[in-house]
């Protein structure tokens, strides 16, 4: 068995579970709940980073980030691969993972600074986060397009970033102005790997 350190609210966990659903690798896979927020975590026996998802292969070497996690996984089973071979169409893919997982990390640290002591926050950190979000929203709707189609890594990538926006900044309604990406993500939505991965309410 294949060991995931998981937590059930991280984008990054949530794109290597919608992998495994895709690729038909659950039963090969030992989820181990995480928070990699406490005190006395053992997660940097597994991952010196201190972050999930990491996971740890049957011979002991463990793979971590979520790029890497999901790049292996694809190699397993026998399914249609996330990965297209190389050609335009990988770079595609691999472009759109790295906007959406820019999204996650501007979004979370964002959050995480929200959430520091009055006093201690800064305004100008958490703008510039959500500056870079914007602008990585409107090449996505510039390029919604290029999102339809068979699924890849950068399209599932996309759907968790969406999701992790409205998971966590549904007060903020990315959608405006972006009618194109708007209408993709509503058609795309429909995805069984996505539904069954949702975040806790």
């Amino acid at each position: 068995m294949l060991k995931l350190r998981w937590s059930p609210t991280s984008p990054y966990v949530r794109k290597v579970m919608m992998v495994l659903i895709e690729r038909g690798l659950e039963d090969r896979v030992e989820r181990v709940t995480t928070d990699p927020w406490s005190a006395d975590t053992d997660l940097p026996t597994d991952n010196p980073l201190g972050k999930v998802p990491a996971l740890t292969l049957e011979d002991g070497t463990t793979l971590f980030d979520s790029p890497v996690i999901v790049e292996y996984l694809d190699s397993l089973g026998d399914r249609a691969p996330l990965f297209p071979p190389a050609g335009p169409a990988r770079w595609t893919a691999l472009r759109q993972q790295a906007v959406a997982d820019g999204i996650c990390d501007a979004a979370i640290l964002r959050r995480l600074e929200s959430m520091r002591p009055d006093g201690e926050k800064s305004a100008n950190w958490m703008e510039r986060q959500r500056k870079a979000v914007a602008r990585s929203l409107d090449l996505l709707e510039a390029e919604a397009a290029s999102l339809e189609g068979e699924a890849t890594i950068g399209i599932l990538s996309v759907l968790v970033a969406l999701g992790y926006l409205d998971f966590r900044f549904g007060h903020e309604d990315w959608r405006v102005g972006r009618p194109a990406l708007t209408a993709w993500f509503t058609k795309a939505s429909d995805r069984d790997s996505l539904r069954r991965t949702a975040p806790p309410v």
